[in-house]
């Protein structure tokens, strides 16, 4: 469980506060003046409000030391108020602009040298060494740590732009690939309206046929659509002609390429293979693709085997193999191509897909489709 920064600050603040009531019970043994209820008081006031330095540590820094120069001027151990101002000028460096932080340093290296000032003229040089040093130091922490906290943000923002530019762009691409669907659907539709019109009066069976096929691939030309404009979110204006789109068939040639790759694949078919939407095909085929890629990319070596399981509703695919099985750079979660095309390929098909290493060695990619209009849509309409 992630502690709240400010419980970390009140914890720090009673530890600190703490130290510095032991540090001013030792005082009269160092030589200083014995600690009484005032000074205890200040030095509660300069240690506990560091609590708040998260919060406002300009307005903390000036306390602090405002309450310190009081506790020195009345005679006090310098020593034992010194944890709160030093803390406070590296909050300061950490999370405030260089001209207040150095502006910070600087008084609390003034306040150093009054404190010598006040203790005495023999330990003098020793002091204002210490008032050179000590608050350089811990500008400088303060400092770097504020410009890590600084690169950190700007990285992690550059991230998050990068992984919207990529997902904005994978979408552009099957915007474009779902465009040949419907245009592939369209075109049948045209065709079977043309056949049905010619026929109409004279082979009434042919007609219906093809009114039958015009009624069904509407429905899958409808079903595609649907699916475009409830997951795309940006036009694609690129306007490049798309090549056709491969499905299933080409299984075999792509498995045949990687072969020549020098890569061991292996490709099974389970069940009994049968025609597909295009799109839920191209779904398929698209992550074979980019699981074998990678497999030539990171386990050449290994052997790989593509599973196509068909059952009444559903189509899995699996691509295994058993390499080292480690997680590849490009489909890593930190904004990768691979796995952000997958994911969103199978989202936008109402699919499941599982990346990650087999507990038994090497690397697993499991995709499940629905082979249907209506039973994507239900699993769509149930995420």
């Amino acid at each position: 469980m992630r502690i709240p920064p400010f419980a970390v600050d009140v914890l720090i603040a009673v530890a600190q506060t703490g130290v510095a009531v032991l540090l001013g019970m030792e005082a009269e043994q160092q030589g200083h003046r014995e600690l009484g209820l005032f000074a205890y008081v200040l030095v509660v006031l300069a240690n506990s409000a560091v609590a708040f330095r998260g919060r406002a540590p300009v307005a903390v820094c000036l306390f602090v030391h405002g309450v310190w120069v009081v506790y020195v001027t009345a005679g006090y151990w310098p020593v034992v108020n010194s944890l709160g101002p030093m803390l406070a000028v590296y909050t300061v460096a950490s999370l405030r602009a260089t001209r207040v932080s150095v502006a910070c340093a600087v008084l609390l290296g003034a306040t150093w040298v009054y404190a010598g000032v006040l203790s005495g003229a023999d330990t003098l040089p020793s002091v204002i060494g210490q008032a050179i040093v000590w608050p350089a130091v811990l500008w400088r922490f303060g400092f770097t740590a504020r410009r890590a906290a600084d690169l950190t943000r700007r990285l992690r923002e550059e991230q998050a732009d990068r992984a919207r530019r990529e997902v904005a762009e994978e979408r552009g691409r099957i915007a474009r690939e779902l465009h040949d669907v419907v245009a592939h659907h369209m075109s049948v539709i045209s065709v079977q309206t043309g056949l049905a019109r010619f026929v109409f009066a004279t082979d009434p069976p042919t007609a219906r046929g093809a009114l039958d096929t015009i009624a069904a691939t509407s429905g899958e030309a409808l079903e595609e659509l649907r699916r475009m404009l409830q997951v795309l979110r940006a036009d694609d204006t690129d306007g490049e002609p798309s090549a056709p789109m491969p499905g299933l068939d080409r299984l075999a040639e792509m498995v045949e390429r990687v072969r020549a790759g020098g890569a061991r694949v292996h490709l099974t078919v389970r069940g009994t293979p049968r025609p597909l939407p295009p799109g839920v095909e191209l779904c398929a085929y698209r992550v074979v693709q980019e699981a074998l890629t990678n497999v030539l990319k990171h386990a050449r070596h290994a052997d790989t085997t593509v599973e196509l399981h068909y059952t009444a509703r559903e189509l899995t695919v699996t691509v295994t193999d058993d390499g080292e099985g480690v997680i590849p750079d490009n489909v890593r979660p930190a904004g990768g191509h691979g796995l952000i095309g997958m994911r969103e390929r199978a989202k936008l098909y109402g699919g499941t897909i599982s990346i990650g290493p087999r507990s038994e060695g090497g690397f697993a990619v499991r995709l499940t489709l629905p082979t249907s209009a209506q039973s994507t849509r239900q699993r769509g309409e149930d995420t």
